[in-house]
């Protein structure tokens, strides 16, 4: 189809951008055509009519885990058992083709409420790249998706037996990234430190449980694979273990030192803020979060490792991308909105910067911003429509009217939202 997006207000993306009025955006299918004066012939092209309505490249969310739906566990319920649920899930034919199904479909939630490429770090085997093949074939509806499938951890790591595998040498770990490769991945996830969910030591959720040398092996077999190496990290030993031994991006993060700046300049590395999961821990009350109290000190001292490392790297010229984390308590598919506006108020950066960060900002992380980020010539058409401008106020993306990614239109996009969680952020924010 070729589409011809008039009447509406252009914010292309781009750091210094600013709205425009009184131009077409045109559209030939999977490509913007062009950028043009409304007053030019569109003969040829479906028009829409935007009413006014701000129009800006879809959403990147750089940090994805595409398995669990982000509801928050029940004051009554025990601890998950992440091991049993993964064997339960991956138990049988009939029941991984389910998982994949429900994979799909949350994928499919991403790109409704305005997300157009998702990175997913940490899968059930490999149904995240099942699922962007699909999509890519146009057998399925859902965002650009760059999979990393299941990551790599060691014994008593981070979700080590459920979205990602343990390795207990250098050697495994080679071993594993090849055959991770074989699943067809765009990047490799490694769990480096502990997390607030499996931490039960007050004060220590990103512990360093990976050795140097299993990182520098699983780095090194990546890189020498083609593949970029992403990594859970939550404290400053582990941002240093990562950074000295090959990884690209850190995930999280924790409070900088000098020499952690340093790493991060001659890696050319990048950090991935990820705001969302860490708030409900530090500032809902137990009965509400249902977390424990050592999880609540916890989730405080990652929340305030997750603001310094991205305020600091901003200070010092390092990219800062923005993640999700979905699939954590209180974090959903349809509420990386959400993270924007945490990264604006907690980092104090502006609307606009923000939103650079969450497009163009994060296509350039990610490698792929020849191909997307901003609304420009020769770019893909992946684009949102919302009523009220976002570099006003950032909670305008919590509703997108029209989206479209790589050329298909979807005019009035629906998902399923889940009341409960989102009535409990309302009232803190």
């Amino acid at each position: 189809m070729k589409y011809a997006f008039v009447n509406g207000i252009i914010l292309d993306g781009s750091k210094d951008m600013q709205p425009v009025s009184g131009k077409a955006v045109l559209t030939d299918g999977d490509r913007i055509a062009g950028i043009v004066s409304e007053l030019k012939d569109l003969q040829g092209y479906e028009i829409v009519d935007l009413k006014g309505a701000y129009l800006l490249p879809g959403l990147i969310d750089m940090h994805v885990h595409l398995a669990l739906s982000g509801k928050p566990p029940r004051a009554d319920s025990k601890p998950k058992d992440y091991d049993k649920l993964y064997k339960l899930l991956t138990g049988n034919k009939l029941i991984r083709a389910a998982v994949k199904q429900m994979v799909a479909g949350y994928a499919r939630t991403e790109l409704m409420s305005g997300v157009t490429t998702i990175r997913t770090v940490g899968g059930v085997l490999d149904f995240d790249a099942q699922v962007r093949d699909l999509i890519n074939e146009g057998k399925m509806t859902g965002p650009r998706i760059i999979a990393s499938n299941t990551g790599v951890s060691v014994p008593g790591g981070h979700f080590a037996g459920s979205i990602a595998t343990a390795v207990s040498s250098p050697e495994e770990a080679r071993a594993l990234v090849r055959q991770i490769s074989d699943t067809r991945p765009d990047l490799i996830k490694l769990m480096i430190t502990g997390g607030v969910m499996d931490s039960d030591e007050e004060g220590m959720p990103g512990a360093l449980k990976m050795s140097p040398e299993i990182v520098r092996a699983a780095c090194e077999e990546a890189h020498s694979l083609g593949y970029a190496v992403a990594a859970h990290v939550e404290s400053t030993e582990g941002v240093r273990v990562a950074l000295e031994n090959g990884v690209d991006t850190i995930e999280h993060g924790a409070k900088l030192t000098d020499e952690t700046i340093r790493l991060f300049k001659e890696r050319k590395a990048a950090d991935i803020c990820t705001l969302s999961p860490a708030i409900p821990y530090a500032m809902f009350t137990l009965e509400e979060s249902h977390a424990t109290e050592i999880a609540k000190k916890n989730g405080s001292v990652v929340l305030e490792g997750i603001i310094d490392c991205a305020k600091t790297c901003i200070e010092n010229d390092i990219p800062v991308g923005l993640g999700s984390d979905v699939s954590c308590p209180f974090v959903t598919h349809y509420n990386f909105w959400r993270e924007l506006y945490f990264f604006s108020r907690y980092i104090g950066r502006s609307a606009q910067e923000t939103l650079y960060r969450a497009t163009a900002g994060n296509a350039a992380i990610a490698g792929i911003d020849m191909e997307t980020g901003t609304i420009e010539a020769g770019k893909c058409a992946d684009m949102i429509v919302v009523r009220e401008n976002p570099l006003d106020d950032l909670n305008a993306l919590r509703n997108v009217s029209m989206v479209m990614a790589r050329g298909k239109l979807i005019r009035r996009p629906k998902h399923k939202q889940m009341k409960a969680i989102d009535e409990v952020i309302d009232r803190y924010f």
